[in-house]
């Protein structure tokens, strides 16, 4: 009887431990810092801001989250390695931010049109086809950055942007010194003659401001707006191929990752995949609203000439076509997209026929007056 009794209190006392370690896992808080590579006056920024909120509130406090704007903590293309060693908990930037380390980065997020890909493709292929387990192969395996990515805010396409003066062809477009993104698009704008030079977002209006630069791209008219680009040029483009698909990203320190509860785990991705669709929504709405206003305050909206187009591609699979073949890695993440793309499109592309009926239709009936 005695053995018996010591064995239920020994019983007992292990699981009292077991409830107050439980307890005490959920009364610990957990700070995350993210550093952003955008300002705060950025769409982006205050979408971060959503994403932050419902953290805490989802978490109930157990996640603490601050959001800091671009050049904080550290400069924006040093992102990556200080979440990696942990000197913030997380940061927000764009994966072709890194295509200086690896080349195949910049396809999660600023994919060469060759693929075939346009935006909410990029997106199904990450989250339901094998891009999430290629990102996280690529920067955990091959680069050894100890972070966890996830894919987050979807903005693109992105315009061909604002200029000090309008061009007519391509040979004037070649006269022009041009901020564009790194990676793929600003080889391609190179390879095609344009003096193209890549620069964090908080560094574009003091370059225009400074005569450094007289055209820049930056993400979509709302944020181009918040940047004030609008104050220093009257001239915007908003067609162009460089950027058909733009997503930002989250990432993650791992020893940040790993010491969460799988609930708190479970909470941030649900955020993440909420303010994803978040983004969709207010991207198109508050792009619409700028180029509404735009309009209104006399910015010359203009189209990009038609021979951009086939010059684009042409430069663009060239640079495309030497990464094929010097980097193993870059062309399997390739061929995944463009396999995705091609089961996709049949599809895709015919259900999306179905915008343009309705937009016609609704002029009809605008026009007939019923």
């Amino acid at each position: 009887m005695i053995m018996q009794k010591s064995l239920i209190l020994g019983g007992a006392g292990v699981l009292l431990a077991l409830q107050t370690g439980a307890l005490q896992a959920q009364e610990e808080t957990h700070e995350m810092n993210i550093q952003t590579a955008v300002p705060t006056s950025s769409l982006y920024f205050k979408l971060l801001e959503d994403f932050a909120a419902r953290v805490q509130t989802m978490s109930g406090g157990r996640i603490e989250v601050k959001v800091l704007p671009d050049g904080a903590e550290v400069a924006a293309f040093e992102i990556l390695d200080a979440v990696g060693n942990c000197v913030v908990e997380a940061g927000y930037a764009w994966p072709h931010y890194w295509s200086g380390m690896h080349p195949a980065y910049v396809l999660f997020s600023n994919v060469p049109a060759s693929t075939g890909m346009d935006q909410q493709t990029l997106m199904s292929w990450y989250y339901s086809g094998e891009g999430q387990a290629l990102y996280t192969e690529l920067t955990q395996e091959i680069m050894g950055i100890n972070v966890v990515p996830f894919l987050m805010q979807p903005m693109g396409p992105d315009p061909l942007g604002w200029f000090s003066k309008p061009f007519e062809n391509m040979e004037e477009f070649r006269s022009i010194k041009y901020r564009s993104p790194p990676g793929i698009a600003g080889q391609t704008y190179n390879a095609m003659g344009v003096p193209a030079v890549a620069m964090p977002g908080g560094e574009i209006v003091p370059a225009a401001q400074r005569g450094t630069i007289d055209a820049a791209e930056w993400i979509g008219p709302a944020d181009d707006r918040n940047l004030g680009l609008d104050s220093i040029w009257n001239y915007y483009y908003l067609q162009g191929l460089h950027q058909q698909t733009d997503v930002g990203e989250l990432v993650l320190c791992r020893d940040f990752w790993d010491d969460l509860p799988e609930d708190l785990q479970a909470i941030v991705e649900t955020a993440i995949m909420a303010n994803s669709a978040r983004t969709q929504a207010v991207n198109l709405h508050e792009n619409a609203k700028a180029v509404r206003e735009y309009e209104e305050q006399g910015v010359e909206l203009l189209d990009t000439p038609d021979e951009y187009y086939d010059l684009f591609i042409e430069a663009q699979n060239e640079v495309v076509q030497e990464y094929l073949a010097n980097d193993e890695f870059f062309a399997k993440v390739y061929n995944s997209q463009a396999d995705f793309a091609e089961l996709v499109y049949p599809y895709h592309s015919r259900i999306q026929k179905l915008f343009g009926e309705v937009v016609n239709g609704a002029e009809r009936l605008r026009g007939s007056g019923e």
